[in-house]
Order: structure tokens, then sequence, then C-alpha cells
């Protein structure tokens, strides 16, 4: 196909798909004729890599590169390919630190946590990486508010990971391409956060009913419908 017919497919103007090839992002298309190129289905699947990696999981074009690279890496096992876009898609944390003393109480301890839970559940993952120190920020933050106790729910949240986990692996694990592996953590990994942040909530609108609403009763006044699509008491919408 020429380039006009791949940006009609892809969405991605034509400009950008000749910055991505200048960049070494896309490789150069088959020259036909001495101002002619053609393009196929490996650029349009790394296209669609791209825009996904771009517009979904928000990296950087520098980062996008790195990703690029181990795709291209064929010596790089599945499970090393998967790491390398996954962990890019991990919020950074800055260490806790107070003045130059090093990490916070709170933050030291966060880690001890999260360390005795991955040894607990035989986790092959490291404190020490992206999602772990995202982790022990989170259980340092909430100790930081008087909130530390929320970390008793951690084992209850560690075994709904492993589930959902499972889901999502034998889901990528259908893919075959490399480009199509990538793009499926890319995508399913920040909009699943998103679903199931939402299914999260769902839930907890449906708990909250059957555990408050039904012991205290209808409020006075109250038709049927009431407070149905409302935030349950105590939970922030």
């Amino acid at each position: 196909m020429r380039i006009g017919e791949l940006s009609g497919r892809t969405g991605v103007p034509v400009p950008t798909i000749k910055y991505y090839v200048r960049e070494g992002l896309l490789p150069a298309g088959e020259l036909s004729s001495p101002n002619q190129a053609s393009y196929g289905d490996d650029h349009e699947r790394r296209l669609r890599l791209i825009r996904a990696l771009l517009e979904v999981g928000g990296l950087s074009l520098a980062a996008i590169g790195e990703v690029l690279a181990a795709v291209d890496d064929k010596q790089r096992s599945v499970h090393k390919l998967l790491g390398a876009a996954a962990d890019r898609l991990v919020p950074g944390y800055a260490s806790d630190r107070v003045g130059d003393g090093g990490p916070d109480a709170e933050a030291v301890l966060a880690r001890e946590r999260v360390v005795r839970l991955l040894d607990a559940r035989g986790w092959r993952s490291s404190a020490d990486s992206p999602a772990g120190q995202a982790l022990t920020a989170a259980l340092a933050a909430l100790a930081r508010v008087g909130h530390g106790g929320f970390a008793e729910v951690l084992d209850a949240y560690a075994s709904a990971a492993e589930g959902v986990a499972r889901a999502d692996l034998e889901y990528v694990g259908r893919r075959a391409a490399r480009e199509d592996l990538i793009e499926t953590v890319v995508v399913g990994t920040v909009l699943g956060d998103a679903m199931f942040a939402a299914l999260r909530r769902l839930a907890q609108t449906d708990g909250s009913s059957r555990a408050f609403e039904a012991a205290a009763g209808p409020a006075a006044g109250a038709g049927p419908d009431a407070g149905a699509d409302g935030p349950p008491g105590g939970l922030s919408a």
C-alpha cells in the first residue's frame, strides 16, 4: 500500500508517519520507484502499537523507542518483553526522604511489608521494581495520613490481583505477534485498571447498600429509588 492508504488505515497523518521513519520508530517502506515507497501489514501493526504506547500508555517517544527495541530483539523472552512495556506504565515515585536522611520511618516499614507480602506469596517480583515501589509509596502514604490499618486488607487485595493477573495473561497469551502482545499489555493495563476501579466502585456501592441501608431501613419519605445512583455514605464517588 502507499503511504496515503497506510495513513487512512491507521489514522496517523502522513507527516507523522514520515517523522516516525526518520526517528527509527517505523521501518522505511520498500521503494517501488525513486519517489514511491510501498508499505505492508507489518507497518500497519507497528503504527498501531506506537499509537497505543503514545495515546493510551502515555509514553514519551524515547520510551516508545526502548519498547520497540525490545520488540525487535528476538533474543529477549516474552516475559522480559512484556516487562519492558509494563514497567513503563507504572508512575515513577521519588524516594520518601526526610532532608538528606534517607527514607522516613513509614517508607521503611512499608517496604518491609511489601517484601514480606512477596515472600509469603512466592511472587517472582521485586520490591524495588516500579510496581513494588508504587505499592510501597501507597502504603507509606496511608500510614502518614493515619490509615496504616488499611494495610490489613492487603492480602485480600493481593488475592484479587492474582485472579485478575491470570485473566490478563490468558488474554495476552492468545496473541501471537510480538507487537500484538505489547499492544494488548498496554491497552489492557491502562484501560483494565480503569475497568477494575469501576467494578470495585460498583461492588462497594452494592456492599454498602446491603450492609448499611438494610440495617438502618429506608429513610422517612424516601422513595424506592432514592439514592440508587448516588454514592453510599462514607464512600467517595
